[in-house]
Order: structure tokens, then C-alpha cells, then sequence
């Protein structure tokens, strides 16, 4: 089973999130557009549908204060007697449906000296017209203090009254359009009375009620105090107004919802209705009553087609991601299922089992160049380790062998101390350390007769078994030579001669080569190009001044020039090759032969075995770990003197 961390949960993850996070977004930026694209049509649409109530409500309005203004007018300019005024009156009534009843209510006096109040009502009642006296019905408040009355006559014009329930003539909830007449006499106008139209607010209702909007959307009717005309709410009909039902659900924004209706204004807003509904609401005044009209579009209803669509949408985004991601899975899988076999296949590779064969080319995508390439890789570290095997098993030989070489190297070399025991004369040591395995360097010591120690060292160019094949035979010429002919620079000048002939590869090396006669402290000595010895005397230690001598070996017929010096008893003469004052420390820096000089002033008077060793103790300190580049070799004799039984 895959991983968390395989290719194809990682990939079956980043698609489906992607895609996810896209659809969302697409969805939800449409269902916000959708939104947007819908309060906008709803705004001007809810415009319209309101604007069309006010103006079926403002059309039977104007019709009733018509007829009220010209009732009202017609009494001014003319002389009715009562039963022409109650001509007129039901003719009113009777003429106009839209109004319930009629009346022309009189000043005190005004219609007859002898009768104080006189208002003469027509009304509708069960089909036909009925009549009734104001002043009669109004026993407890005189219809002159009704606002019907009050509010036009004191205004001097048209009003409405507020809708009102009139209890003693129609007994029905109405309103009520009042129109002054007056009479004009000697350039005076006296109020003479007020002409009445009674509309029922039964039919308003009924207009208002009828009007559908959506499920449960409704039109609502407002009177300018706020009071409730026509609305879902039945009992709060003519018995709440909008501010007591704002202060009853402590809503201010209710509240300030009322003043904007009441100041005559118009809006759009969305809010919480009087049913608790979140609604969208567009109202706006009824200009002749000063009454509001209000057309309420529930949100939840309104956008009831957006959000089906949204989850439509969603439950098809939601089957198109699935399906989506089942065809990544599937898509992923057998991109993946070579590279599971190639993986499991590296796997064994990797443990070095290269005969394994890897999972066969089956395409010529990616896959197959990487299996490709896999089998490539798999067949050149094959032939890469088989290499390996057999370089190691060479190298290995060749250690075997140079380690041959080195014993047969050493072996070569005089290594056992005290050298000659029986010889008091003089003390000998010396050491040598190759850098690798078989050296260059080399030194030598033998007696030539009985009383002249022959004692050499050398220095062959280069490192390793060139060096040491080119050391082999220098010092095997030398040591024949050197008891042949007795003399250092007789030695030298033979060897370089022999060595020069066939030397194409123009190989060197650098010898100091000495002949000590014990019986006088007398050394016979060459130099062919090495460094300088130094001399140990009871009171200095000092480099010797050497004449210059070519190296042996690159050219024929070199002369070679023989110097001599006198050991006292107690001198030592300290022969070295570079490898000591060119050892250098990990910063480069040479021993040099001022350190080597200073080194040997601290142990003049020491063993030559310790001073030999106390050297190569301060040369390894000052490498300092460093690598030792060259070999490093060293000879001392010290002559003791003859010893007084072999004077004689």
C-alpha cells in the first residue's frame, strides 16, 4: 500500500484540493453575482409593483376628493334648500360607490337660525342607502369636535382623516376626505361648513390583501402616524402602530424605519418584518393621504431559486470531483506502478546484487527512459565493480610485493648496531625512513682494510620503486667500488661513469662519500652534489664548507674532488639527506638546516643513538601531523681515538 508520501496521494491530494478550492470559489462568486443580479431586478421590480398599488389606491382617492371638492364647491354657489341638500347628498353617495356615505355638516346656526347643529349623513347599509343626522348619532361628542371636522376647518382645505372606526353612523373602520365651504357675503368668507366623503377601508383592504408576492410575501398599508391600515397581522389592524410595535421588540432600527415612512420618503431596504421574517422591503407615500404603502419580499423565498441552483451546482461539482479523483487515482496508478517495480528493483540493486534484472521497457515515456537509463547504470557499475575487484586484487599483489621490496630494501642496509663491536676507534648509527613504501635514500659503511672505514650516504631523485631499483645499483656500485679502488672521489667519478651509460631516464642521485682512518682521525672525503655534513667538536657544531661536486649519474666523465679533515677523539660527524631539513609542517614551513644546527647543539654530547633519535623526534614535531613528504636518513660516527693496546 502506498504511503502518506507517495506520488500518487500526493497527487490525488493536490488535484482534488485545487479543483475543490476552484469550484468553490466559482460557486460562490456566482452565487454572489446571482445575489447581486436578483436585489437589483427585485428593487426595480418591487418600484413597479408598488408604484402600481399607489397609483389604484391614489386613482380612487382623487376620484372621492373630487366629488368632495365639487359637493363642496356647488354649496358655495348655490342656494339649496333641505331637501335639495339631501338631494344632493344621496346623489353623491349613490353615484359614486367608491364612497360609503356622505355629509355636509353645518357650523352652529349656519344652516338654519333655529337649529344650532345640522348634518344630514347618507351611507350605504346592506345594499341600499340609508340616512341618518350626525348631530343626533353624536350624542356624547358633537361631530364639531370629530377630527373629520376639526382638522379641515381649522386648515382651511382638503384633509384625510386619520383612519378611524365610526361608531354611532357607519359603524365600520374608515377614513374620511372633509372639504370647507364658506359663505361669501359683503366680501367676506365665513366658514359655512364641511363636505364629507367616507371611504371604507374594507375595499382598501381588500386591494392591498389581494396583491401576492411569492408564498408568503404581502402588501402592507400605513397611515401617516404609522397606524396599520392593511397587513398579515389582522389583530394589529387599526390597533398597532409601527413605533408601538418597534418599542415592543425594543428594535430602533424599526423605529427609524417608521420616521422615514412617516416623513414621506421611499427606500429600499432588507430587515426584519413584523411576522419575524427577514424580508426585503420597498415602501413609499401615498402623496394625497400622506399614508405609506409597503410591498414585503421575504429573502428566503427570494432567493430560494439562487441557492437550489448553488446546491446543484455543488452536488455536480461535487460528482464531477470524484469522478475526477478517481481518475487521478487511476491515472496515477499506472504511471506509478512501473516506478514501484523500478523502486522495489533499485532496492535490491542497491544491496549489490547486480544480477538482478530490472522490470522490462514497456513504454517510451519517462518511465521507460529512466528504466532505460537504470539498466545502463546497472551493467556499467557491474563492469565498474568487476574493475574495482581486479585493481584491488592488483594493488593488493603490488603491496605484497612492495612489501617484499622494502625487506629486501632494508635488508640491504647495514641495521644492526653497535656495527663493529670490536672496534673502540669509533662509533657508528644510522637510520633510515622511506616515505613510501620502498626509498631512494640510502646509506653504508664497510672497512676497505683494516684500518679505513668506508661510510657513504645518498640520496636517489624521486620516490618509490624507480627510486629504490636506481638505489639498488648505486649502492651496489659504490660498495664494490668503494673496496675496489679506496679513494672517495675516485669512487664517485667510477660510479657516475658507469651509472651515466645507459641512463635514459636520466635518474641522479646526490652522495657524500667518506674514507675515516681510525688509526688518525683522518677522513678522506667527496661530495657529489649532497648536502653538507655537519661537525661535532668538543666546542662548536658547524656545517663542513664543501667544494662543489655534480650529482652521479645524468653525465660522463664528472671529476670529483677529494678534501680532507682531522677528527679529534670525542668529534662526530653528522650526515643527513634532505628529507630532514625540507620536512615541513602543515603550513609549509621547512625544518631547514638552522633548526637541525640548533638541534644538535642541545645534544652534542648524547649517544648517537639518542641524537640520531632526538633529530627524528624534532622533525616529526615540527610536521606537526603533517604528511612526511621525503625520505629521511641519517649516518653519525663519532671517532673515540685509538685505544693505547692497538697503537702499538
Amino acid at each position: 500500500m502506498p504511503g502518506k508520501s507517495s506520488i500518487v496521494v500526493r497527487l490525488v491530494f493536490v488535484i482534488t484540493l485545487c479543483c475543490s478550492s476552484i469550484f468553490a470559489a466559482a460557486l460562490g462568486y456566482n452565487y454572489y453575482r446571482s445575489r447581486q443580479i436578483l436585489e437589483q431586478e427585485l428593487e426595480n421590480n418591487a418600484r413597479n409593483l408598488a408604484m402600481s398599488l399607489v397609483h389604484r389606491v391614489e386613482t380612487e382617492l382623487v376620484a372621492v376628493a373630487k366629488v368632495t371638492e365639487g359637493v363642496a364647491r356647488s354649496l358655495e354657489t348655490g342656494r339649496y334648500s333641505e331637501q335639495e341638500l339631501l338631494a344632493l347628498i344621496r346623489a353623491t353617495v349613490e353615484k359614486n360607490p367608491e364612497i360609503y356615505g356622505s355629509t355636509v355638516a353645518f357650523e352652529p346656526y349656519a344652516f338654519s337660525r333655529s337649529t344650532r347643529l345640522y348634518a344630514p349623513y347618507f351611507y350605504r347599509e346592506k345594499g341600499s342607502i340609508a340616512f341618518s343626522r350626525l348631530e343626533k348619532a353624536y350624542q356624547h361628542v358633537p361631530y364639531l369636535y370629530w377630527d373629520w371636522y376639526q382638522i379641515p376647518r381649522e386648515l382651511g382645505k382638503r384633509e384625510w382623516s386619520e383612519p378611524y372606526f365610526d361608531e354611532g353612523a357607519g359603524n365600520i373602520s374608515m377614513s374620511t376626505c372633509s372639504v370647507p365651504f364658506y359663505d361669501a357675503a359683503n366680501g367676506t368668507r365665513r366658514l359655512k361648513g364641511v363636505v364629507t366623503a367616507d371611504i371604507s377601508l374594507d375595499s382598501l383592504t381588500k386591494l392591498i390583501s389581494s396583491t401576492r408576492i411569492l408564498k408568503t410575501g404581502y402588501a402592507a398599508l400605513l397611515s401617516r402616524n404609522g397606524m396599520l391600515l392593511a397587513h398579515p397581522l389582522k389583530d394589529a389592524v387599526m390597533n398597532e402602530t409601527f413605533f408601538s410595535i418597534a418599542e415592543e421588540r425594543k428594535d430602533p432600527s424599526l423605529r427609524e424605519l417608521g420616521k422615514k415612512m412617516i416623513r414621506g420618503e421611499s427606500g429600499f431596504i432588507l430587515y426584519t418584518s413584523l411576522v419575524g421574517v427577514r424580508s426585503w422591503m420597498y415602501y413609499t407615500p401615498i402623496r394625497s393621504t400622506g399614508w405609506t404603502l409597503a410591498v414585503v419580499f421575504p429573502e428566503v423565498e427570494l432567493l430560494e431559486n439562487v441557492r437550489r441552483l448553488s446546491m446543484t451546482m455543488a452536488a455536480m461539482g461535487l460528482v464531477g470531483i470524484l469522478v475526477l479523483t478517481a481518475a487521478v487515482v487511476s491515472i496515477a496508478s499506472s504511471i506509478t506502478k512501473p516506478l514501484r517495480s523500478l523502486a522495489a528493483a533499485t532496492h535490491v540493486l542497491a544491496s549489490g546484487n547486480f544480477d538482478l534484472d530490472l522490470p522490462p521497457i514497456r513504454t517510451k515515456d519517462e518511465v521507460g527512459l529512466l528504466t532505460h537509463d537504470f539498466q545502463m547504470m546497472k551493467e556499467s557499475l557491474k563492469e565498474y565493480i568487476r574493475d574495482l575487484t581486479e585493481t584491488t586484487a592488483a594493488k593488493e599483489r603490488i603491496q605484497s610485493e612492495l612489501k617484499v621490496a622494502t625487506d629486501i630494501q632494508a635488508s640491504l642496509l647495514p641495521r644492526l648496531f653497535p656495527a663493529f663491536p670490536d672496534r673502540p676507534e669509533f662509533d657508528i648509527f644510522a637510520s633510515m625512513d622511506p616515505a613510501k613504501e620502498v626509498g631512494g635514500d640510502f646509506y653504508d659503511f664497510f672497512f676497505i682494510d683494516e684500518h679505513n672505514l668506508c661510510f657513504l650516504i645518498a640520496d636517489v631523485a624521486g620516490k618509490g620503486v624507480p627510486a629504490a631499483l636506481y638505489m639498488m645499483v648505486a649502492k651496489t656500485l659504490l660498495k664494490s667500488e668503494g673496496q675496489r679502488l679506496g679513494e672517495p672521489d675516485q669512487i664517485l667519478g667510477y660510479v657516475n661513469n658507469v651509472l651515466a651509460s645507459d641512463n635514459d631516464s636520466c635518474m641522479f642521485a646526490t652522495v657524500f662519500c667518506g674514507i675515516l682512518d681510525v688509526r688518525t682521525g683522518e677522513v678522506r672525503f667527496a661530495n657529489a652534489g649532497h648536502n653538507p655534513p655537519l661537525l661535532i667538536e668538543s666546542r662548536r657544531i658547524r656545517y663542513l664548507d664543501l667544494k662543489p661536486g655534480f650529482v652521479l649519474g645524468p653525465l660522463q666523465d664528472m671529476a670529483y674532488t677529494a678534501e680532507r679533515l682531522i677528527l679529534q677523539p670525542g668529534d662526530t660527524l653528522f650526515m643527513y639527506t634532505d628529507g630532514v631539513t625540507e620536512a615541513t609542517n602543515s603550513a609549509d614551513e621547512l625544518y631547514g638546516e638552522e633548526q637541525l644546527l640548533q638541534a644538535l647543539q642541545r645534544v652534542p654530547d648524547q649517544e648517537l643513538t639518542d641524537m640520531v633519535h632526538y633529530i627524528r623526534g624534532e622533525i616529526t614535531r615540527h610536521a606537526n601531523g603533517a604528511p612526511q613528504s621525503d625520505d629521511v636518513t641519517m649516518i653519525a660516527i663519532k671517532y673515540r681515538g685509538m685505544q693505547d693496546d692497538r697503537k702499538g
